[in-house]
């Protein structure tokens, strides 16, 4: 049974609510489904890094090199790319209470999982399967959002799910650090063992509490009254890329996302972006280690700062961006200020102040670009191809997390320091963010920004 269409309807404009009045059913669907999604994409990516903090113990235990660990975390991403399309696709047509419900049981699984792995079979294989897994959750939310916020309100929107995703790294930092210590021993477990148990079992949970927690659209949220619920419905139906229709999960919008120069521009300025902020969330209790840190809960806890700052400045710059209208300039400072700043940690600093500035600075900015970019191609894309599109954005672009992690610990295993990984990073940052101001269009975000 098809679910019903996010945007469908024969209201030609939204009826008219005073500007309070609209900012009360907005803050009242943001109280809905941000809080029960921002904690779905916090363990999410606490699920996705968390190997991060395992390499502290886990490479020694079971005899890896910094190569075949980095490459056992891009395997992740070779699953998840093979599926991110086909996830959103069945989002599409299923409706997001299913889907969410099916990805995040599956992945909260596969990382509990994690705890048997004994060798690099293993490792590959629940690190592939995990990809699968989660594929789709990411594009899925910024697809689902577009069905409940228009574009002027959307970067601050996404800014919380962006700063999930500094809010795990805090996590992480404080509780992985502590299972991996003093649970280590317990019941004959590697203290990695029991943190990826403890981290991934919530998933599962959450998962099932998608199914009565969430709507599939406006037109499905009983808790919201008949005037809330036809004004949403019409103000999607007024930006005609919230309209969606049958052929949104079909292969014939995918070859129509795939005629669109813009679909393949996004593509690579996300495929840039996320090899600077996958390079923070992997690599960064390593890069803590190598300015003279080495005990297991103190990297942990320093980790806790980089991303703390990351979490409340991205959510301000987006604001920012947000109350001027404005994204191109704002996302080409991000991502030059953080280009300059991982070059800068190629100086290595001898004070370990200074290095742990410099890493919260690229976090800060490289984070805030993240959100800023996600507000744009669904405004941009063409109606029919939103779900496909947003899916091959995502899937293509994350395939830095297939490249990323290998490449750096190649580096690493062969010069012993991640220099040239930093200045290739920076020159990527660089690059996205003059692509995004040369060659994406500028367009209003809707006409109420001005009122």
């Amino acid at each position: 049974m098809m679910t019903p269409s996010p945007g469908a309807g024969t209201l030609a404009a939204p009826p008219a609510l005073a500007l309070e009045a609209e900012d009360a059913v907005y803050r009242k669907v943001w109280l809905r489904i941000i809080p029960f999604l921002f904690v779905c994409y916090v363990v999410s990516f606490l699920d996705r890094i968390n190997i991060g903090f395992a390499q502290l113990q886990m490479k020694h235990d079971l005899g890896f090199s910094d190569a075949m660990y980095g490459l056992g975390a891009a395997v992740f991403y070779v699953g998840y790319v093979l599926c991110e399309i086909p996830s959103n696709m069945a989002l599409a047509r299923f409706g997001a209470r299913r889907t969410f419900s099916r990805i995040m049981v599956l992945w909260g699984l596969a990382s509990v999982g994690m705890m048997l792995v004994t060798d690099a079979a293993h490792f590959y294989t629940l690190r592939f399967l995990l990809g699968v897994f989660e594929a789709g959750f990411f594009p899925g939310i910024v697809l689902y959002l577009s069905y409940w916020f228009p574009a002027r309100r959307r970067a601050a929107v996404m800014a919380i799910f962006f700063a999930g995703v500094a809010v795990a790294g805090v996590l992480g930092g404080l509780i992985s650090g502590w299972i991996m210590r003093d649970m280590g021993g317990v019941m004959g477990m590697y203290g990695w063992q029991w943190m990826f148990a403890i981290e991934g079992a919530p998933a599962v949970v959450l998962g099932l509490l998608a199914i009565f927690w969430l709507a599939d659209s406006p037109t499905q949220a009983h808790w919201l009254s008949a005037e809330e619920r036809s004004f949403l419905m019409a103000r999607q139906a007024q930006e005609s890329t919230r309209t969606h229709h049958a052929s949104a999960h079909s292969l014939a919008a995918l070859k129509q996302a795939l005629c669109h120069r813009q679909t393949y521009l996004f593509a690579f300025i996300y495929f840039a972006l996320t090899c600077g902020s996958l390079t923070l969330n992997f690599w960064m209790p390593l890069m803590i280690r190598d300015f003279g840190i080495q005990d297991v809960v103190s990297i942990s806890l320093y980790s806790v700062i980089p991303n703390a700052i990351g979490a409340v400045g991205l959510i301000l710059i987006a604001r920012h961006s947000d109350r001027r209208g404005e994204r191109h300039g704002h996302f080409l400072a991000c991502t030059t200020g953080g280009a300059l700043a991982l070059a800068a940690l190629t100086l290595h600093p001898s004070s370990f102040a200074v290095s742990l500035g410099l890493l919260s600075v690229a976090a800060v900015l490289i984070f805030a670009a993240l959100p800023i970019f996600w507000s744009l191609p669904p405004g941009l894309l063409p109606t029919q191809t939103a779900a496909t599109g947003i899916a091959f954005i995502s899937s293509v672009g994350i395939t830095s997390g297939i490249v990323s992690p290998w490449l750096i610990g190649l580096v690493k295993t062969r010069t012993g320091n991640m220099d040239i990984a930093l200045y290739i990073l920076a020159g990527l940052l660089l690059l996205s963010g003059l692509t995004m101001w040369a060659l994406i269009p500028r367009k209003p975000l809707d006409g109420s920004a001005s009122r």
